[in-house]
This record gives structure tokens, sequence and C-alpha cells, in this order.
């Protein structure tokens, strides 16, 4: 994304979810701004968020070993769809529900926790849980790969299922879950 600073251009990466809630072309934007000095001489890369809440989970993202700075706007955009839940599955140590929520793979998830457990302690995120703690996980997961056998693509398996009541999310047949996301999908 180009921003516009008083007539001088700046290059600025963010993640798909800020880029789909940015104004319009033209209008203004306060975006909070992180940087990156690439490691082989690269060149400066700047990271744009939306608040300062996200600049804080990407910066503590990029603590996790073996995560550099697109990689860390890679796992905010995964952590985009609930950080309150992010936030208790990393307390909880709860790496099913970072697998079948997040999409993280069982490595990164663990590694996550180890990194982060610590840290998010302290951090307040804005907004409330989507899920029941752990209560879809079991389905979840399934019903994803339900759908992905069916057709759809993972991101919209996700967001079908993400769509779905809190009373639908917290069943647990994923044939009952996958039933409920194809209406959403029709």
């Amino acid at each position: 994304m180009l921003v516009d600073v008083q007539g001088i251009g700046y290059d600025v990466m963010t993640t798909v979810s800020v880029y789909d809630r940015l104004p319009s072309i033209g209008q203004e934007v306060q975006l909070y701004i992180a940087e990156s000095m690439g490691m082989y001489g690269g060149g400066i890369t700047l990271y744009g968020f939306l608040s300062l809440e996200e600049k804080e989970i990407y910066c503590l993202l990029k603590e996790v070993p073996g995560t550099g700075s697109k990689k860390a706007l890679d796992y905010l955009d995964k952590i985009s769809k609930s950080s309150p839940d992010f936030r208790r599955a990393i307390l909880d140590g709860d790496v099913r529900a970072l697998v079948s929520l997040f999409g993280f793979t069982r490595k990164t998830a663990d590694k996550m926790i180890v990194a982060l457990k610590d840290r998010l302690a302290g951090l307040r995120l804005a907004g409330k849980e989507k899920w029941p703690s752990s209560a879809p996980v079991a389905g979840f997961g399934e019903a994803v790969a339900a759908l992905i056998q069916l057709g759809y693509r993972e991101t919209e398996a996700r967001a079908a299922l993400e769509r779905l009541t809190v009373d639908a999310r917290a069943e647990k047949s994923a044939t009952l879950l996958v039933k409920e996301a194809l209406k959403q999908l029709a």
C-alpha cells in the first residue's frame, strides 16, 4: 500500500485484514508504523497497523523463534479473527485452538505458547471472545477440512464457520457445523 505523507509516498506493508478496513483512497488514515531492516542489506521496510494493539502484537510475534517481519505479519492476519481468543489460547496453552481456529501448525503453536505466554499475560486486548473456551475446537477443524474437500478454499471455509452464531459454533458435531456453514456459503 502506498501512503502519501505531505507529498512523499511511503510503501507500507499491512495485513489483509488491515487493508480491508482502510478508508477509501484519498481519505485520511492514522497508521501505527513499525520498521524493519532487511537482514542482508535489503533496506528498511515499513509495516502499518490501524491500532497500537495490533502493532504491539506484531512486535511480540517477531520474538517467536524463527519468525521474521513478514511471517509475523502473516501470523497477525490469522490472529485478527479474534485476538482475545488467541490470547486465551496462548495463556491456556491450548495448542488445539491455535491449530484449528487460527490455522497455525502444531510446531508453530508450541513455539508461540513458549515465547508468548508470559508476555501476553499483562496485555489487554480489545473485543470479546468469539468462541467459548475450547468448546468448538473438536468439530471446527474437522468442519474446515470437510469444506475444503467439498471444493471451498480454506479461507472461505473458516470465514463461513466464523460467521455462525455462538450457539451454532458451540456445536461439537462437525457434520452440523458443515451443514450450517454451507447455508452461509450458498
